[in-house]
Order: C-alpha cells, then structure tokens, then sequence
C-alpha cells in the first residue's frame, strides 16, 4: 500500500468525484428539462435503443427525527410525523406519471428505498408506498428490494415487517460505534442494539445485511475505530460500505457543528483505511471496489469475480446497466443517454407534480465523447481495469490515439506501482485499488478542465 514518491502521494489525494455517475450530478445543467425528460421515457417505451435495459427505481424518503452532523443528504429535520402522507401522495401521483408514459406493468428489476431516513415512515405507509409500484410495475422474479435503515428507528417486529412487504437487502447506518465519536456527530446508537437488530435480521429471508462505516469523524481515532472495525467483523454482515467523511461546510450547514480540530489528520485517516483494509481481509471479506467489501459467496462479490460488477447512484450493485427512475424530492434519474434530477425544494416538487408534470428542473443529455468516457470510468471503478481493444470496437476508436493525453498521465501512476499498463489495457495493483477515484479522474474530461474542485470529497 505504499506510494514510495511522497509529493505525488499528495498531488493525487485531491477532492475528486466517487463516480456513482459519469458525467457526475454537479455537470447537470438547467438547459435539460421536464421536455427533455419525457422525450427520453417515450423513446424508452418506443424501443428506440437497439436494447431496451432493465428497468429500476429509486425512492428517495428524506424525513429525519434529528440531524446527524455529517450527513451530506437531502434530508428535512422533523418530529412531525404528519408530513408522511402528504410526501407519499405526491409519489403516488409522480409514480402513476410515469407508469402513463412507459405503459402500465414495465419490470422492474432493482427497488432502493433511500433518504433521509426510510424508516421514519410507519409500517402502514411503507406498505401503502410498496403496492403503490406493484400496481403500476411488475417486480421481476429475483429483483433487489433494498431499504436503508436506521437502527434508532426500527424494533425486531419492523424487521419482520420489513421482509413481509418483499425487502431482500437492508443496509444499516452504523458509521461508528465509540460512544465519544457518537456525540461528535449527533448520532446515539449503542453497539447492542445494532448487534440485537442484526442477530433478528439475520432469522428473516433478508439475502443480504450491509453495514455502513465512516472514517475520518470527529473525535475518531485509528485506536477506537480499530475497536469499531472489530465489532463489525464479529457481527459478520455479508456487505460492510466504508466511506471516507467528506468535510465540506460550506455546501452543508449541518457540518458547521463539527470542530474542525476534532477531525484525525490525513495521516491518521490513511492509517484507519489500511486497518480497516487489514481487518476485512483478516475477517474473510473481499474487496469489492473502492469502497465496499463483501463475504466471498455475497452476490456483489461473485458478480465481481464474474466480471459483472455494475456501479450506479446507489453504489456497487450486481444489476445490469439498468435505466433508473428517480422518485422524490431530489431523487436523480438515467434514461437513455439521459441523466435528470428533481428539484431539491419540497414546495417545488410538490407544485410540479401537483400540476401533473414532472418536477425535473436539471439534468444532462450525453454527448458520444461523455458515453465513450462513461465506458472507460466504469470498467476501472468496477473491475479496476480495462482492455483497449473492447473499447476500439465499442466505441470506433483507436484508444491510445484518442487518449493520448491521459495515457501520459497514466504512465506516471504505472511508475509508482498503481496499475500495469501496457499496449493491451491496464489494470489497478492491489495498492492501486486505494487510488481508483484518481485514476479514473484522468479521464474526467470536466474534472481535468477544472481547476476548483472545492465541491468534492478528498480521497483519502
């Protein structure tokens, strides 16, 4: 794991995009409409690709109880639990919206309920909001129900509940387990009642339990995260999400909270990743890419050994290259070679879809270069690597014509031992893996181009 050139260590661990997209959200322009949306679920309906993908949704519920410091969501802090039905309603009405202009009954093949807090909903509104897609698609047999859960806002009879209504994933947020880094961040949640939840869980039809880590808190240490990294692995989750903590308070009030001479230094961050690295490995998992480990027989690990990782809004996920309908305040969308978003305002999304219209008010029609760089992005986020030759042929080029550039720059990473390089493809090392957002922003056509990157996570 170790960058022998120092200076070059640092000039790579700069703020740079995770790539759960490429072009990335921030690229969105308000030029790109509801027009322009409905455009691309028509041509989706009228078959106008050579292949039609699969279809998935994404739901996103953002009512919290209380505001935990770090977060980076779009989330409403409320104790109202009043404003649930009003938000579902509106759902409904941007679901039926939808399901006009694709046709009734499309399958689905990916269900992610996300936030905010999903949980915050009751059983009753969970339910109503699940039969309200089942009345307007058709849920493909072996098709990923995921749901984000809070473990402050659910009891064994809500798990129950939760696998009764169809959900197979579940994924909760642990970030930390020291009591001390908890009231940093504003998040209470002791280690028994996260390992009661689970041990139940794991007695319930979920195929797969994922556990999300923060590094870099508050108050956190590579000594008492090492404590954290342990309780995990003993609770054994199939999927464990590690993602560095992105200080920027400028774009996020909630931040604003955090001393900022309570944060570990980048060294001390460097430290936690390679422990947690260490202990995953020791533990049995593998890793997935970037930041996600799995047990070896966990479907996303499979599909990375099969070559058939995919990577989207979500994160890592085993379904195809899906068209995403995005639901919700905010919620973002991929059809065709579209990207949109809905508006970050409630009073707006609801305005819009009260009026019977989309609430899209930004979004991306791709350019040839843009799916040719999406291409390239995506085969080293997800299988750390790429062959030349499936490119050409893909995209009617010559690679390392069209990337000369980049290649130049590529050389310099294959001098430090990050990838293999050679006249076939390249390939991330091992120690590699640790700068995949880096070597992947060299092909970042707008990140290259731009010299404030403010708006982005540091790497490490």
């Amino acid at each position: 794991m170790e960058v022998n050139n120092a200076s070059f260590l640092r000039r790579i661990d700069q703020p740079g995009p995770r790539y759960t997209s490429y072009p990335t959200a921030d690229r969105f322009v308000e030029a790109f409409g509801v027009g322009d949306y409905g455009r691309a679920l028509q041509q989706r309906r009228a078959g106008v690709a050579a292949v039609t993908p699969p279809l998935s949704i994404y739901v996103h519920l953002p009512f919290c109880e209380s505001l935990c410091y770090y977060c980076a969501c779009n989330k409403i802090i409320t104790k109202n639990h009043g404003r649930a039905a009003k938000y579902l309603h509106y759902v409904a009405k941007e679901t039926e919206l939808h399901a006009h202009l694709l046709g009734e009954g499309q399958p689905v093949s990916q269900l992610h309920f996300g936030g905010g807090t999903p949980t915050f909903f009751n059983d009753a509104e969970l339910k109503d909001l699940v039969d309200t897609f089942a009345r307007s698609f058709t849920m493909s047999n072996g098709g990923e129900r995921s749901i984000e859960v809070d473990p402050r806002t659910v009891d064994t009879a809500r798990l129950e509940q939760l696998a009764h209504l169809g959900f197979n994933r579940i994924s909760f947020g642990v970030q930390d387990f020291d009591a001390n880094v908890q009231r940093a961040v504003h998040r209470l949640q002791p280690y028994e009642q996260v390992a009661a939840l689970m041990a139940h869980a794991r007695t319930l039809p979920f195929d797969s339990i994922n556990v999300d880590l923060i590094y870099g808190l508050p108050r956190q240490t590579a000594e008492s995260f090492k404590r954290t990294l342990a309780q995990v692995t003993g609770l054994r989750p199939d999927r464990i999400a590690l993602y560095a903590y992105a200080h920027l308070p400028e774009r996020f009030k909630s931040q604003r909270r955090i001393a900022i001479s309570e944060m570990p230094a980048g060294g001390e961050k460097l430290n936690m990743l390679a422990e947690a690295r260490q202990q995953f490995a020791t533990a049995g998992y593998v890793h997935v890419g970037m930041d996600h480990f799995a047990l070896p027989n966990d479907a996303l690990a499979v599909a990375r050994r099969q070559g058939r990782l995919h990577r989207n809004f979500q994160g890592y996920s085993t379904q195809p290259d899906c068209d995403l309908i995005g639901l919700g305040v905010s919620a973002i969308g991929h059809v065709g070679a579209t990207f949109s978003q809905n508006s970050k305002i409630l009073e707006d999304y609801y305005d819009a879809i009260g009026d019977g219209r989309f609430a899209v008010v930004r979004g991306l029609a791709l350019s040839r270069d843009d799916l040719l760089r999406n291409t390239v992005i995506m085969a080293i986020m997800c299988q750390g690597g790429l062959q030349f030759e499936s490119i050409n042929l893909a995209h009617l080029i010559q690679f390392e014509d069209y990337f000369a550039q980049e290649m130049r720059m590529l050389q310099e990473f294959s001098d430090q031992g990050l990838l293999v390089l050679d006249g076939q493809g390249m390939e991330l090392t091992e120690s590699g893996w640790l700068w995949v957002r880096a070597v992947a922003m060299v092909f970042d056509r707008y990140t290259q181009a731009d010299q404030n990157r403010a708006r982005y996570s540091r790497i490490i």
